[in-house]
């Protein structure tokens, strides 16, 4: 049989059209996506659509959207075979790193793609990137989906998409996954490495069942998430007025705390203790770096040492992105701070270099 692909539309460039007389953009009508690109039918496949009611930018995303989306997906997999979600550009890397954390033992692909041009645009990248995403979901081996998790496909490249970052406004290699390599390359061929495909838990997986217990191997849907989270970028002139309006925002949950380099964070007093008063607090602060390469090594420097004895918890080679996804994920499900810790510290989907 061929495989039965889902078209997710939310809104963004790729589901613009130019109207050729004034110039102005408006909506594509995906009911008419063969009449508009008729090399969809190249592909073996069938290809079914649905948006959502009222389109929307991916600046206003928020976990409502993304449980929409989620819903979508679950409400309908057993009846598809794969699935592509359409989205806008500057939020993508957030919303594919909610939805692999949403989705546990996907068995399907969850392909999300964009464009930074309208579809009908004449040098649009829209209809490569939606194609190949299309043929990337029907991929299969010894009849099951070769792809068993949620991507990010963009000009060429296929990303593990709580692996990627946002890292251009203006050119058609809008993406990087700093820390990890293309799952996949489209040339002249469409070459899948295998090897780096997600293949499910690998290190200390009855520790993590047990805190976020599971039944059997097959999919499991926890939309849960919280939001109640900040980012707190660090810069150079931070004060401590700043410092604690932010750890003191009430109902506070999280921090996603963005550090120099390889961890290393100011070592006054002030901050050392505003730090230790929010985990005090239990409020989970974990340690990214803002580099968008490499990874957080506490106490490698003197200048993080002092977070590292406090137990705050590393981020590793997390992204940002990544890293707040799974912060609101883990924060619906997990109470005791320790097992939060040893959950955050585990690659759960493969965002994480063990």
């Amino acid at each position: 049989m061929k495989p039965n692909i889902l078209l997710i539309y939310t809104g963004g460039t790729i589901g613009m059209m130019k109207d050729i007389k004034t110039g102005a953009l408006k909506a594509f009508d995906f009911d008419k996506l063969l009449y508009h690109i008729p090399e969809l039918k190249q592909l073996d496949c069938t290809i079914e659509t649905i948006s959502f009611e009222t389109p929307i930018d991916s600046s206003d995303m928020n976990t409502e959207e993304w449980r929409l989306i989620g819903d979508m997906i679950y409400d309908r997999y057993d009846n598809y075979d794969g699935f592509v979600v359409l989205h806008g550009s500057d939020t993508m890397s957030f919303t594919g790193s909610a939805l692999s954390f949403m989705f546990e033992n996907l068995t399907k692909p969850v392909i999300l793609t964009g464009s930074q041009l309208p579809i009908g645009d004449l040098r649009t990248d829209a209809k490569e990137n939606l194609i190949t995403s299309i043929q990337i979901a029907t991929l299969r081996k010894k009849k099951k989906p070769l792809i068993r998790e949620v991507c990010i496909y963009f000009e060429y490249q296929l990303y593990r998409a709580n692996r990627t970052a946002k890292m251009n406004a203006e050119h058609f290699e809008a993406f990087s996954s700093p820390n990890f390599p293309p799952l996949a390359i489209s040339g002249v061929h469409l070459n899948v490495d295998e090897d780096l495909l997600w293949k499910g838990y690998k290190n200390r997986e009855v520790q993590v069942h047990r805190v976020i217990p599971r039944s059997d191997d097959r999919m499991h849907y926890r939309p849960q998430m919280i939001a109640d989270v900040v980012v707190l970028k660090l810069f150079p002139g931070i004060t401590e007025t700043t410092v604690q309006a932010i750890c003191n925002i009430p109902n506070l949950k999280g921090i996603i705390l963005e550090t120099y380099g390889s961890g290393n964070a100011p070592t006054k007093s002030w901050f050392i203790d505003a730090m230790k008063d929010c985990l005090s607090k239990d409020i989970r602060v974990v340690n990214v770096t803002q580099c968008r390469g490499g990874s957080v090594d506490m106490g490698k420097y003197e200048t993080s040492r002092a977070l590292k004895e406090m137990g705050m918890i590393s981020g590793k080679d997390l992204t940002t992105e990544a890293a707040l996804a799974k912060m609101m994920y883990l924060l619906a499900y997990i109470e005791d701070d320790l097992m939060f810790k040893d959950c955050f510290e585990t690659s759960l989907r493969g965002e994480i270099t063990n």
